[in-house]
């Protein structure tokens, strides 16, 4: 958390001297010209807190291999394109070669455990996995769209995450999960709003990327279930996945830039950064609560992500109903 703190100080003044900023648009949730890239101090610690932990025998040196190669690869790219923007193109194919050398380490998903069974995908599940790595990358860093909300969001699950992976007796992934909390609660200090340095692609992108491969390594490893973390990413999952589809739907051109996310929606409505991140955080503790009874009761699983389903709905129902009320107030 320190060294993430230290290291996001030293990037921002980086950023500042060469000028690179995040200049306000109309599709912006800033007023300000903004620093960015400062998640390059997360994945930096990360990658090394991985290193060492799969150096010393404490975390499978394939599962290692599997975070700094495809780790390294997202984070650079994300880099580069927080530097001078790189083609879309360019990106996707890293990510898929990233998700790839992922698969090819982790051997594959071939079943999923869904608690009352476990389900064979065979060779489907390997391409159905590297699709998900490839979705939770771009989803995070589509979800990195006010002060904090990523930032707080790593914390939140990285913490809970790697609580029940340690009860679970799976040590070293219980400690790359906390320590990505704690490298993003080093950079959540700089971050926090008003913020005084953003995440960046080099963040988000690397942090969604880390999730994935978390909860791909911890199903392969048969202690926690693919689908509690899938419950506890629930809220950037949710809006991510249905905003997407709902801008397909509507004829939206889904690469450009929007704020049609639930989080940028109830910005708009007047809500502050502050209290949006803190409404998610709420959600994110009821969640983790869900996931702590599905581990507890695995013949449950299904209903408790049921249940943190309908959760979710009833709240993007809420934000949709303030804002159709604010419209007309207007």
């Amino acid at each position: 958390m320190v060294i993430s703190a230290f290291l996001t100080w030293r990037i921002r003044n980086y950023a500042i001297k060469h000028h690179i900023l995040d200049i306000p648009g109309n599709r912006s949730s800033h007023n300000i010209p903004t620093p960015r890239g400062g998640g390059l101090a997360i994945s930096v610690c990360c990658l090394v807190a991985i290193l060492f932990f799969g150096t010393y025998g404490i975390l499978e040196k394939r599962v290692m291999w599997a975070f700094l190669g495809g780790g390294s690869a997202v984070a650079i790219v994300g880099w580069m394109d927080d530097r001078k923007s790189i083609s879309p193109i360019w990106r996707f194919l890293v990510q898929f070669l990233a998700a790839t050398w992922v698969i090819f380490m982790l051997r594959g998903l071939p079943a999923l455990n869904i608690g009352i069974r476990t389900v064979s995908l065979e060779w489907f599940g390997s391409i159905l996995a590297i699709l998900g790595i490839v979705w939770m990358t771009n989803l995070y860093n589509f979800m990195d769209g006010i002060d904090g909300i990523a930032g707080m969001e790593a914390v939140m699950v990285g913490a809970i995450g790697g609580t029940l992976l340690a009860i679970s007796n799976s040590w070293g992934l219980a400690f790359v999960s906390w320590s990505v909390a704690a490298a993003s609660l080093g950079f959540l200090f700089w971050n926090w709003p008003p913020a005084k340095i953003f995440m960046g692609d080099v963040g988000s992108g690397f942090l969604g990327f880390n999730f994935a491969v978390l909860l791909l390594a911890s199903e392969r490893s048969g202690n926690i279930p693919l689908l509690i973390w899938l419950l506890l990413l629930g809220v950037f999952i949710g809006d991510a996945t249905f905003t997407l589809f709902r801008r397909l739907l509507k004829g939206d051109r889904v690469w450009e830039a929007h704020r049609s996310h639930f989080y940028q929606r109830a910005v708009q409505i007047g809500y502050s950064h502050t209290t949006v991140i803190l409404v998610t955080a709420s959600l994110n503790a009821i969640l983790g609560i869900l996931t702590i009874f599905a581990y507890l009761n695995p013949p449950l699983l299904l209903l408790f992500v049921i249940a943190g389903i309908g959760i979710l709905t009833i709240t993007g129902f809420v934000v949709s109903r303030l804002e159709k009320k604010s419209k007309f107030t207007r």
